[in-house]
């Protein structure tokens, strides 16, 4: 059953470029699922067209979400439906703690619970409660720390924009993971990436390019095809999945 539906979904800036442009697909309740392409492929643009952010509301189509639609939704009302979204940069507040912004995540939080959710993501709870969540947090720790929040929240869909972004091995373990736990916890996932390693976390994908799904499927089949069968076209950047050398353009 699709959670969400997005129907000829198109987005122009300043009236003029597509950005997304007549783009449709249905992601799964339930599934992990992977949003691939090259830089510019509109990846970003489409999740935080989800969202509702500033600046990507202005859009021609339909998004239904769990039957109804998403169109004329303020972020917050959305955010309310359980749809949030992790930046490929987390964000940083200064002045507030750990233990505040995991707290803010969901209601009546205790310190036990805190604790649980930072265990499962790898920051040791002694170490982090108090911390304050600024700029002395590595992007590992803040990249942990978001999805700790995202476990505290247990959203209906989160949309995960390079989850592997400036961090370490360690760190992409427990991400997977944490993906993990929150498809069996019943959240419906979307990884925006180019990495290969990321793809694998996934059970059902598309390939993104020039604001348009071009392909859908299993994971192998896509990776195949992003590899080795992509279409000529005129978009400026090579569809390059990490540890993949594409044969053409996309």
């Amino acid at each position: 059953m699709a959670m969400l539906e997005i129907k000829n979904l198109s987005l122009s800036v300043n009236g003029d470029k597509k950005i997304l442009n007549d783009l449709s697909l249905d992601l799964w309740e339930g599934y992990v699922h992977a949003i691939v392409g090259p830089n510019g492929a509109g990846k970003s643009t489409l999740a935080s067209t989800i969202m509702g952010l500033a600046g990507y509301r202005d859009i021609e189509g339909e998004m239904i979400f769990e039957g109804e639609s998403l169109l004329g939704l303020s972020v917050d009302r959305r955010a309310r439906k359980g749809i949030t979204l992790a930046w490929q940069e987390p964000a940083r507040f200064e002045g507030l703690t750990v233990r505040k912004f995991i707290r803010a995540a969901a209601d009546d939080m205790t310190d036990s619970a805190v604790a649980d959710v930072l265990e499962k993501v790898g920051l040791a709870p002694l170490l982090y409660m108090s911390r304050a969540v600024d700029k002395t947090l590595s992007g590992g720790e803040r990249k942990k720390l978001e999805l700790a929040s995202i476990l505290a929240m247990r959203p209906r869909l989160v949309m995960l924009d390079e989850p592997d972004s400036g961090i370490d091995v360690e760190s992409l373990r427990r991400i997977r993971d944490a993906i993990a736990l929150l498809k069996s916890g019943g959240t419906t996932v979307a990884l925006i990436t180019h990495s290969l390693e990321v793809l694998s976390w996934a059970e059902h994908a598309f390939l993104m390019c020039c604001g348009k799904i071009l392909d859908k499927g299993s994971i192998e089949n896509i990776s195949r095809y992003f590899k080795d069968r992509c279409i000529p076209c005129d978009h400026k950047n090579l569809p390059q999945l990490k540890g993949i050398s594409p044969s053409g353009q996309s």
